[in-house]
């Protein structure tokens, strides 16, 4: 519904609200601190796997399951937490999700094998992500919504920074100490998070009574549905997707839970998951948006160092390092954008910053194998720019206009649709770099055939440079040349990749277009 018909529903704020209660400010950027932990999470190791898979003494084909596991157990966690918060309150839900999850942490550093840490990857990926959603609720209810272009921009920057500065702290704390300070640099924050919360958060009452009509069929399906699309989409492209039984299987448990799910959350009293939120309109195409900016956020957060580490031959700590002006872009965005927010139609923002973000990744189709830390600066400072400028007014036009009754519920399907888009983006990358670089290989190997002539001065060059050194130059420069194209397959695949990407958000700039006109930000004309 549009915006104007539903800015109603919300409360006016009295005018002593306008003087935030000290206790809630305290307990909301606990809160934060708490959310920050969780999402720096998922990427954190991303950039020190190997050193993790060396620590564990781990197989290749195990590895990736450190992420995976994380991530299967934080998507079923996330729009369960909605309905968690009603049954126990926001207090006990987010003070145990921060005990748990900074416990699961501890044991994660004290894993001796990889089945060990798979097991407590899991369980922090499920206890945190009880963390996220509820961050987002608070922000939308506690303030009025004068302070939203303040408290927006705070929490879109702690959700878009955290995944992309996760490889840089992630490099620079297993390069200075241990992989196991990934996990232990949790346990302080988390002790102060939890005591906090617990202390200062009192937001709402808990329901006990709604226990006895808890859908638990509700939430097996729910757990299956979703986590047996993550897993289908985290693993398909390297086990050849339907061609794998794991797989094929998968994607059959998730379509058939996703029917029994859907059935339920339409038809029992209490639905493990209040879906209808998206019948709120701008909810809806708000979600669309986070969807994409998913897409967007996680997509080139794992492009960068896979082209960085692949082709440049980047550790972690330079990875790291050359990321980094994204986040300091998004840091420097969020006020601006918070500002603009009460000045500028949300819309016209969105647009902006879907413009900036197409600008850098349309200026990454030119990419060579020769660029580094200053060619990409200017792309990454597009992106940095475009996500703030995207995600303050998503977040506003989606969860802006929600009546508070809803706003636990419609918080964690928000929150989903951005992680899932992230997980979606993910697996066609990895498909399309994948069958790209097969393509492009192909194509340039046409070019160095024997009669080509200037394939067979390169050869004749390098054979004879390495018969210098007492090689067999003849095998070895062929190994060569087989090694230079591979690489310049996969730079160019890279190129269609960010072309790709550049398409999708300048489509979406005709998205905005669906919109409806949002109400005014900062209540009372910008908050005046």
């Amino acid at each position: 519904m549009a915006a104007s018909a539903t800015v109603g529903t919300i409360p006016a704020a009295p005018a002593a609200a306008e003087q935030m209660d000290p206790r809630k400010l305290i307990a909301f950027f606990a809160m934060v601190v708490g959310m920050f932990m969780s999402i720096l999470d998922i990427q954190i190791v991303s950039a020190s796997l190997a050193e993790i898979q060396a620590g564990l003494s781990a197989g290749s084909d195990e590895i990736g399951w450190v992420q995976t596991s994380y991530l299967i157990a934080e998507v079923i966690m996330i729009p369960l937490s909605g309905t968690l918060a009603r049954i126990i309150s926001t207090r006990y839900l987010f003070a145990i999700s921060a005990a748990g999850f900074t416990l699961s942490s501890a044991l994660c550093a004290t894993a001796t094998n990889i089945d060990q840490m798979i097991v407590y990857r899991a369980i922090q990926g499920f206890i945190g992500g009880g963390m996220i959603p509820s961050v987002f609720a608070a922000a939308f209810t506690i303030f009025p919504p004068s302070k939203r272009s303040i408290v927006s921009p705070i929490i879109g920057l702690i959700a878009t920074l955290a995944p992309t500065i996760g490889p840089t702290v992630g490099g620079y704390l297993s390069h200075a100490f241990s992989w196991h300070w990934l996990f232990l640099v949790n346990i302080v924050p988390g002790i102060i998070v939890t005591i906090v919360t617990w202390n200062f958060i009192d937001f709402d009452k808990p329901e006990f009574a709604l226990i006895k009509k808890f859908d638990w069929w509700g939430l097996l399906s729910m757990g299956v549905f979703l986590g047996a699309l993550e897993y289908v989409l985290e693993e398909g492209n390297s086990n050849d997707w339907f061609n794998d039984n794991y797989i094929f299987m998968g994607a059959i448990a998730s379509a058939i839970a996703a029917v029994v799910f859907f059935y339920r959350a339409f038809t029992v009293e209490f639905p493990v998951v209040d879906l209808r939120a998206f019948s709120n309109r701008n909810f809806a195409f708000g979600s669309v948006f986070s969807f994409v900016m998913g897409i967007g956020l996680y997509g080139l957060t794992y492009i960068y160092p896979v082209y960085l580490g692949r082709i440049r031959g980047y550790d972690s700590l330079m990875i790291g390092e050359t990321m980094f002006v994204s986040g300091l872009a998004m840091f420097f965005t969020a006020p601006i954008a918070g500002k603009l927010s009460t000045k500028m139609d949300l819309r016209l923002m969105m647009v902006i910053g879907l413009a900036s973000f197409a600008a850098g990744t349309y200026i990454m189709t030119h990419l060579t194998q020769d660029w580094d830390f200053y060619e990409l600066f200017i792309p990454q400072l597009f992106r940095g720019f475009g996500l703030m400028m995207c995600m303050v007014p998503i977040n506003n036009i989606a969860l802006g206009t929600m009546p508070p009754a809803r706003m636990r519920g419609a918080s964690g399907l928000f929150n989903l649709t951005r992680n899932l888009g992230g997980a979606v983006g993910l697996a066609v990358i990895n498909t399309v770099l994948t069958n790209r670089q097969d393509v492009h290989y192909e194509r340039l190997r046409e070019n160095f055939d024997w009669s080509s002539p200037a394939a067979l001065d390169q050869l004749k060059n390098m054979t004879a440079k390495f018969d210098t050194y007492g090689m067999d130059g003849a095998v070895v420069a062929i190994k060569q040349m087989v090694g230079l194209v591979t690489k310049q397959a996969m730079v160019l695949s890279f190129s269609d990749i960010f072309l790709l990407l550049t398409v999708l958000f300048l489509a979406m700039i005709l998205g905005v277009a669906m919109l409806d006109k949002p109400a005014p930000q900062g209540g009372g004309g910008g908050g005046h």
